[in-house]
């Protein structure tokens, strides 16, 4: 659990870091979120698949580094959070653009580090 937490520590900080770089594109539309939500599915896909075929890590690491690590740093309450506040502010657009490319970006970067991680 330890090792889980210091991972999660890391994660937590890298994800609120690119958060702090990346600004919203018009003031509104989360591109930080949406990026860091893509990188996190290629990587625990990656991730997974990499390091059960390769051995290189004990089932206690990789539960750090998938759980803690890639678990802080990706977040699905925040897209969820930012989600609803487009749809109060009225820009329905927005609002789906960032559902769809959230959710279909999401399975393709995620099927991108699957095969990835087959090789």
């Amino acid at each position: 659990m330890i090792w889980i937490g210091i991972a999660g520590v890391i994660g937590a900080l890298l994800r609120y870091g690119i958060g702090e770089i990346i600004p919203k594109v018009g003031g509104i539309f989360p591109v930080s979120t949406l990026l860091i939500n893509w990188g996190g599915c290629f990587l625990l896909s990656w991730f997974s698949m990499w390091s059960v075929k390769h051995g290189f890590f004990t089932p206690t690491m990789r539960t750090a580094i998938s759980t803690g690590f890639i678990g802080s740093f990706t977040t699905f309450s925040t897209f969820s959070v930012e989600l609803i506040q487009l749809i109060q502010q009225h820009v329905w657009l927005m609002a789906i653009l960032y559902f769809m490319l959230s959710a279909l970006g999401g399975l393709f970067f995620a099927w991108c580090g699957w095969r990835i991680g087959e090789r």
